[in-house]
């Protein structure tokens, strides 16, 4: 059986009474985190002028946190844009990148053109998202270090499976559309820092829900072997020898990834690879309470593939300072948190930051630091001018894996901190509300209603 009869197969058997009580909790907590910061991102640049290039699209599906209606795609590529606007939304391990923001934003802008449930639509996420990580298992961690955004080029095929689901396309149709799929997976990390990276994931949403409604309209593709081929997703992508086709298929729902290694929720509106310093960052400064001007040297070590993209002393934009370990562990060691605002208004090159940064040294931690197998640990180790050492180390950021979860009044605070930016309190109060009993919504519009301005 090939990859994509695989995928196929078993996207089109998933049915919502084989979701049991930890999947459908999940999935309600990665829609709650998405729909948030979406909203919070809505009004960022790089959702704005987007928008303004599509001017003139029309149709029924809502842009988060506007007045704004226009057709589907568009709405998934622009809400998409905004869901990764501030780097803010959840992460998975397997993936190497970010599971949620390829998939509901072309969700959403789908269940705005056909009635779909609550239901429905869950259902439709975790078979996109299963997807998403299985591949992932079969090309990474090659695939992440190549160079690869891996949230679009996996997450492509993850959003044009949900969205075959949603459409209710066949086995065969399904097929065609992961395999159209391959021909829209792009995203370069040296994009990264700019307003391209969130628009990768804007591309990826639109890409997929294109594909299913394209092989739902009888499009062609090559549904035998577009992975496989010699000159398939997997050869041009990864190449010979960098991948392993059966580690994936072997684990499809064994178990459902959407609950473990499950899905990391953000603390930070920042690159997640950063976080195990700002855990330890901000917990020196709760536990010692010291002064900036105290400080001599500032050492953090982070895995050295996360220290490739994050590695940036001297940021040069408020996106580019979403990538510096340095600048985010200067902003907890100051404030003792790291905030929306600090990524606003050149608060990136405020005196006090500039000079603590250059006493920031970032390194790739070792063996003997950390276990071998461990990608999410960090330690931070801060020198004072009168000579006492404080030290911290997290073996991975709070939140980071469903063993290892945010609290849920942590998830809320996050979600009203998020829709407060563009919504009232009682639009957030009652979107909340239809979240956490989001399996009862007979329309999905009924929310999509509640996330757009008057």
């Amino acid at each position: 059986m090939s990859i994509g009869e695989f995928f196929a197969t078993n996207v089109t058997a998933l049915d919502f009474e084989q979701i049991n009580q930890d999947m459908l909790h999940w999935a309600k907590v990665g829609i709650l985190d998405t729909v948030g910061v979406t909203l919070a991102g809505a009004n960022e640049p790089c959702a704005t002028i987007l928008s303004s290039v599509l001017e003139g699209s029309t149709g029924p599906a809502v842009l988060f946190g506007t007045n704004q209606r226009c057709s589907a795609l568009d709405a998934a590529l622009v809400n998409g844009t905004a869901s990764h606007a501030l780097d803010f939304d959840d992460c998975n391990n397997t993936m190497g990148g970010h599971p949620s923001v390829p998939i509901l934003p072309a969700l959403f802008a789908l269940a705005d053109e056909i009635k779909v449930s609550g239901k429905e639509f869950i259902t439709a996420y975790i078979a996109g998202f299963e997807v998403e990580t299985k591949l992932a298992m079969m090309v990474n961690f090659y695939h992440y270090s190549k160079g690869w955004h891996p949230t679009t080029t996996l997450g492509v095929f993850g959003s044009a499976a949900a969205c075959s689901k949603l459409l209710k396309l066949t086995q065969e149709q399904t097929k065609v559309a992961l395999a159209i799929a391959a021909s829209g997976a792009s995203g370069l990390k040296a994009n990264f820092g700019s307003m391209t990276k969130p628009m990768h994931i804007g591309r990826c949403a639109r890409e997929g829900l294109l594909a299913a409604k394209l092989a739902k309209q009888g499009f062609t593709a090559n549904k035998v072997d577009v992975f496989e081929h010699p000159q398939g997703f997997l050869e041009v992508y990864n190449g010979a020898g960098n991948y392993d086709i059966d580690k994936g298929l072997q684990a499809w729902g064994a178990p459902f990834d959407i609950v473990k290694p499950g899905i990391a929720i953000k603390q930070y509106p920042c690159c997640g690879s950063t976080h195990p310093a700002i855990d330890c960052a901000i917990d020196i400064y709760q536990t010692h309470q010291i002064q900036v001007d105290e400080i001599e040297l500032v050492n953090i070590w982070i895995h050295e593939r996360r220290l490739k993209h994050t590695n940036r002393p001297l940021p040069k934009s408020e996106l580019d300072a979403k990538f510096s370990v340095q600048y985010v562990v200067a902003r907890a060691l100051t404030d003792g948190c790291v905030a929306i605002e600090h990524f606003e208004e050149s608060a990136y090159s405020a005196p006090k930051i500039l000079e603590l940064m250059q006493k920031i040294q970032a390194k790739p931690y070792g063996d003997t630091q950390f276990s071998p197998d461990n990608h999410f640990g960090g330690q931070v180790r801060i020198q004072l001018k009168d000579g006492r050492v404080f030290e911290a180390k997290v073996q991975e950021p709070l939140g980071r894996t469903s063993d290892n979860p945010l609290p849920q009044d942590r998830l809320q605070a996050k979600f009203e901190l998020c829709a407060r930016r563009v919504l009232s309190q009682d639009a957030i109060t009652h979107a909340y509300e239809l979240i956490t009993q989001f399996e009862s919504i007979e329309d999905v519009r009924n929310l999509t209603e509640l996330l757009k301005t008057n």
